[in-house]
């Protein structure tokens, strides 16, 4: 198979890639030039906000065209980058994925949401202000003019593992590696739903692969594992002798603490967050071929990366700085 990816530098097109590579396919990776590609790609590099941006894609050694099978795109901006794309591509691509998100269903989404459920209106292809949501809705919506039932939507929800550039799974690992007392946001059994990204690698290119289109909600099966699991699995394989102390949630929250930033993954059960996020229904990607490793073996590869890497996972500049402050910890612990 010949594969386009375009990114495959960091995250999701780096999973992706290195994937594809391990099947044995021919990966190009299209991107900036920002980050080093992985070893055994063909690199094309280019701008997609500049104009002339993809001059690359448009034309290969000696003048001629390349084609591939399947191009993977995990592009997060104004969707006009998209939609370039994929008119220029289509053409030239038996076929399209977009990674998405679950983030354009409406909020708030209801625990158990299918993949036909409401969802945000999405931005135009040169709008200026940024939303996150309308822009992956937008990405959608390009990808299906160029390619029709040719174009694979990835929703995926929270995604973890190894390579991870938002900081999520890696603070924790690096707050339990320290030792001491640990607040540990309760209940203990709070179901959780994410998707290790090696996992959303081999699915999409499983699915890629058959030609599937359409939308599919791309996370584990809710309560895949627990807040108690997540954190558990952290101290195993930091060698940690951290003291998890389980904090009532109203007390997190008097606090002014904030769910999913000051203490990341973490939403408080029963609440509308908590549903959106960790209720999703994934039966449809269940029965196309789904499958999910175990929560420690996420914990586990991502600490050997965390490790291999310094301990300084690399972070994306256009995302906050997520994790609790120490006093602020040292504070409720001391209630």
């Amino acid at each position: 198979m010949r594969l386009l990816i375009l990114g495959g530098t960091e995250f999701v097109g780096r999973a992706v890639a290195e994937a594809a590579l391990a099947r044995d396919w021919q990966v190009t990776v299209f991107h900036r030039g920002r980050h080093e590609a992985p070893a055994g790609v063909r690199v094309l590099h280019g701008d997609r906000t500049a104009p002339d941006g993809l001059a690359a894609l448009a034309a290969g050694a000696g003048g001629a065209a390349p084609e591939w099978d399947v191009v993977v795109d995990t592009w997060s901006g104004a969707p006009s980058a998209v939609l370039d794309a994929a008119r220029l591509l289509a053409g030239r691509a038996g076929h399209y994925t977009y990674v998405s998100s679950r983030s354009v269903y409406a909020y708030p989404a209801p625990a158990g949401l299918p993949e036909d459920g409401p969802l945000v209106e999405g931005a135009d292809a040169d709008a200026g202000q940024r939303d996150y949501a309308r822009d992956k809705r937008g990405g959608e919506l390009a990808a299906e003019a160029a390619f029709g039932d040719r174009a694979l939507l990835v929703r995926a929800g929270l995604i973890l593992g190894p390579w991870e550039n938002v900081g999520r799974l890696p603070w924790w690992l690096g707050r339990i590696a320290r030792g001491g007392a640990v607040l540990a946001p309760g209940p203990r059994d709070n179901p959780l739903q994410y998707i290790d990204v090696r996992d959303l690698a081999e699915w999409t290119l499983d699915a890629a692969g058959r030609g599937l289109g359409g939308a599919y909600n791309l996370v584990s099966p809710p309560g895949h594992t627990t807040m108690g699991g997540l954190l558990t699995a952290c101290a195993e394989a930091t060698g940690s002798d951290a003291e998890l102390r389980w904090t009532d949630p109203d007390a997190i929250l008097a606090a002014g603490v904030e769910p999913w930033t000051d203490l990341p993954i973490w939403l408080p059960h029963g609440g509308e967050a908590h549903g959106t996020m960790h209720g999703g229904d994934v039966s449809k990607a269940l029965a196309a071929g789904l499958r999910c490793r175990p929560a420690a073996e996420t914990v586990g590869d991502t600490w050997a990366w965390l490790r291999s890497v310094g301990g300084e996972a690399p972070r994306r500049p256009d995302r906050p700085s997520l994790g609790l402050a120490a006093e602020v910890e040292a504070a409720l612990l001391g209630r």
